[in-house]
């Protein structure tokens, strides 16, 4: 174990290499929104992080080209959507395994549509630069937390496991959602998931508030509808076990989501609620998702 050469994996990537056309259509994409980041005071804090994701890319050019494929294409304002696999690490031991995809959003021009220029962006084509930034810096920060943290316990005994993937789950005319996910194990295993929602009409991410008129009180319906759901699962099986009412461990018992509880817009349209394992439920569990019906909320929705 000792005789790991750590920067030796850092760079085992896939041996397939992006064409330079690929490469340089990223990198132009990439710098457009690094420029719109620097004139922005909204978003100076992400303008560091970003541009040392841009120093790796060029440094480690031999990303997969099948991985950077794109995975999704939304037209937006004379602009594709895209998400793509930025870079990949890998680590395999007798006891260690790391298998990550780090995506990336970008944004590049397409003549599918009317092509905003540079000498005339629109307020919600500067925003959705900004978004990509923003959401990728997080990207960055989230990836690099759990691969620093699997390469602290490298030296450590015993088994330990790291995979990082993506899937891009909405991609419509609205609405773009990128999810991650992050598996690590070592006695037993744990996942989150996360949740990236960019609003295609205004180029901004997607908060669960912003899904409804004004005001409105959507925390307690989709809240009861919640519990509803997991009393009604208990109810049919057993087996399922939710932390709901239980007099014995108050304190673990479900009451209501938060403003910042993960969610996301399935192809019906309607708002899934996503726990990770742990949050509502003993971790055999897993992710727990609930399905909120469109009656529920459908006076209070946009």
């Amino acid at each position: 174990m000792n005789n790991i050469d750590m920067n030796q994996l850092k760079t085992n990537y896939m041996n397939e290499k992006m064409t330079g056309e690929q490469v340089a259509k990223l990198q132009t994409s990439i710098e457009k929104a690094k420029k719109k980041n620097h004139s922005s005071s909204n978003v100076v804090k992400f303008a560091v992080p970003f541009a040392a994701a841009i120093a790796l890319f060029i440094a480690v050019p031999n990303v997969s080209m099948q991985a950077a494929e794109t995975l999704s294409s939304v037209p937006i304002l004379g602009k594709l959507v895209e998400a793509v696999t930025f870079r990949d690490y890998k680590v395999e031991t007798e006891t260690k395994l790391a298998d990550i995809e780090v995506p990336e959003v970008v944004v590049t021009d397409t003549t599918e549509t009317e092509v905003i220029t540079e000498d005339t962006p629109t307020p919600e084509a500067e925003k959705l630069e900004e978004t990509v930034v923003e959401i990728n810096s997080e990207i960055d920060t989230l990836t690099q937390k759990y691969i620093s943290e699997f390469e602290a316990n490298m030296e450590a005994e015993g088994y330990q496991e790291l995979i990082i993937n993506h899937e891009t789950i909405q991609t419509n005319e609205r609405y773009f959602t990128l999810k991650l996910t992050c598996y690590e194990a070592a006695a037993s295993g744990v996942e989150w998931n996360y949740y990236f929602t960019i609003d295609l009409a205004t180029g901004e991410r997607l908060a669960l508030k912003e899904l409804f008129i004004g005001n409105a009180d959507y925390i307690t319906p989709i809240s009861e509808n919640i519990k509803s759901q997991m009393a009604e699962q208990m109810a049919a099986d057993e087996n399922i076990i939710y932390w709901l009412d239980d007099p014995e461990m108050p304190e673990w018992n479900f009451n209501t989501i938060t403003e910042d509880t993960e969610f996301f817009l399935n192809d019906t349209g309607n708002i899934v609620i996503s726990f990770n394992e742990g949050d509502v439920a003993p971790m055999y569990m897993g992710v727990c998702t609930f399905e909120i019906p469109d009656e529920i909320v459908k006076d209070i929705r946009k």
